[in-house]
């Protein structure tokens, strides 16, 4: 790509379009969420050709080799070639994907609480139970004075 030695980490993963903007790339710097060679880094962290990179998307990790380096963001086929992502990552992310598509939809399970809206039935219970419920005691009272 270029001549460049080392670079701010934060400009390249912006570079390497792992995040869309530098201040999403430093916020996910800040939060812990990116490691150079295993440790814990900031944004202004220095990187070189074959430092690894330890990153989360979303939910999805990845831990990628630098391989380049580049000072402006270009199309994403060019980016590919910033950084070679580690057979480990791969395979672990395949199978977080096969989990996810396994898994049980989250909407179903809401369905199984609440059937929907209540019937006619249903409307008439609620309402008979709620008039039973304020018919007696203080339930019935507008005013919390005592009646002679």
């Amino acid at each position: 790509m270029s001549e460049i030695q080392s670079m701010r980490l934060d400009k390249w993963l912006w570079c390497a379009r792992f995040y869309k903007t530098r201040s999403l790339a430093v916020e996910e710097i800040g939060k812990g969420r990116v490691t150079v060679n295993k440790a814990n880094a900031k944004a202004s962290r220095e990187i070189r050709p074959g430092d690894t990179i330890d990153l989360r998307q979303g939910s999805i990790p990845k831990e990628v080799i630098v391989r380049s380096l580049s000072n402006m963001r270009g199309p994403a086929p060019v980016a590919q070639l910033l950084y070679e992502e580690t057979p480990q990552s791969m395979a672990q992310r395949e199978q977080l994907a096969e989990q996810r598509r396994l898994a049980p939809e989250p909407a179903d399970a809401l369905a199984a609480l609440h059937a929907g809206r209540p019937t006619k039935r249903d409307r008439r219970e609620i309402d008979r139970v709620s008039k039973d419920h304020h018919s007696s005691g203080w339930g019935n009272r507008w005013s919390a004075s005592i009646d002679d």
